[in-house]
């Protein structure tokens, strides 16, 4: 789809060239001029970011992406690394690294895995084949184990169903099942609901969590959250989240990536980055909404320097 509630669109008037002169000036000899470097990268568009690097190279015979790692530092370098990774790859790159060596990052493919549209997910599936010849299923079911697993791989299975029309008697029944495998039963039946979270409809789901409260007094959260823990509850958290909307469990992942002592800045990059030209708009609004204080606020106030310069540039303004 054509997202267009991004904070960053295409930079008019662009000139490819001119960018790649000002960044090669701004980081050749002593010192970096580390605000040029963010003033661009993070006002133009990837698309406009491939274009420049491609650019540095046929002008100065150098890799952008070199440069930038050998003249920035830290947090600042992590997220203008990440502003300069071609689109596609993105998330496929997240993965990639969040499964590698020793442990795994579940957090990043809860968090990828839970919020990307089938499409989308078909996507990442390929890039990862291409572009690291291996099977992202088969590197994840060996990293991970139980229903955390599995309902990773009905995620990556990507046969959500289509949104088409609702059956109330579906609803009634999928929401009387989830009622009898989580509140009525001493421990929980996770089968029941990897299956249903995985593979009904948004529509259809958003009408189950309703009726769910309806029959048991309770939000499917608050009945996810007492009889499960671990990853397998914060992944099924997720999912439930983003069914109900993709901009508010965004909204929720940055909040508590800056909330209390200590940033999460992978988190915080990484979601900034991805984001940005599809629905950071609608994060920032259901922001606003949620946490009593804008993102530019609390960005703001929980980072410091050219990194949060260039994290307010992204964000695109306040919403006070």
């Amino acid at each position: 789809p054509q997202y267009t509630r991004g904070t960053v669109t295409a930079f008019v008037p662009f000139d490819a060239r001119a960018d790649a002169e000002a960044l090669r000036k701004a980081m050749k000899g002593i010192g970096t001029d580390e605000e040029t470097v963010l003033t661009i990268l993070a006002t133009r568009n990837n698309a406009q970011r491939q274009e420049i690097a491609s650019a540095f190279k046929t002008l100065f015979g150098r890799d952008l992406v070199d440069d930038l790692k050998s003249e920035l530092t830290g947090k600042f370098e992590t997220l203008m690394v990440s502003l300069m990774r071609p689109a596609y790859i993105f998330d496929a790159h997240a993965l990639k690294h969040a499964i590698k060596g020793a442990g795994t990052n579940e957090k990043v493919l809860t968090e990828i895995l839970a919020s990307r549209t089938p499409a989308e997910v078909q996507n990442i599936k390929q890039v990862y084949q291409q572009e690291y010849e291996a099977s992202l299923e088969d590197k994840i079911t060996g990293e991970t184990s139980g229903h955390f697993q599995r309902l990773l791989v009905v995620l990556l299975q990507a046969n959500r169903d289509p949104d088409v029309g609702v059956d109330e008697a579906l609803v009634e029944q999928d929401a009387q099942v989830l009622f009898r495998a989580g509140e009525l039963k001493w421990g929980t039946d996770e089968e029941k609901f990897i299956t249903i979270l995985g593979t009904r409809s948004v529509s259809h789901l958003r009408r189950v969590f309703d009726k769910y409260m309806t029959i048991s007094g309770f939000q499917i959260e608050e009945t996810i959250d007492r009889e499960t823990s671990g990853d397998l509850e914060k992944l099924l958290l997720a999912v439930v989240k983003c069914i109900r909307s993709v901009p508010a469990y965004f909204a929720e992942t940055l909040y508590y990536s800056m909330k209390g002592a200590g940033t999460d800045d992978d988190t915080l990059i990484r979601v900034m980055v991805s984001r940005s030209e599809v629905d950071l708009l609608d994060i920032r609004r259901e922001f606003r909404k949620n946490f009593a204080k804008s993102l530019y606020q609390m960005i703001q106030k929980d980072t410091s320097g050219d990194y949060r310069k260039a994290l307010l540039l992204l964000c695109g303004g306040d919403d006070d």
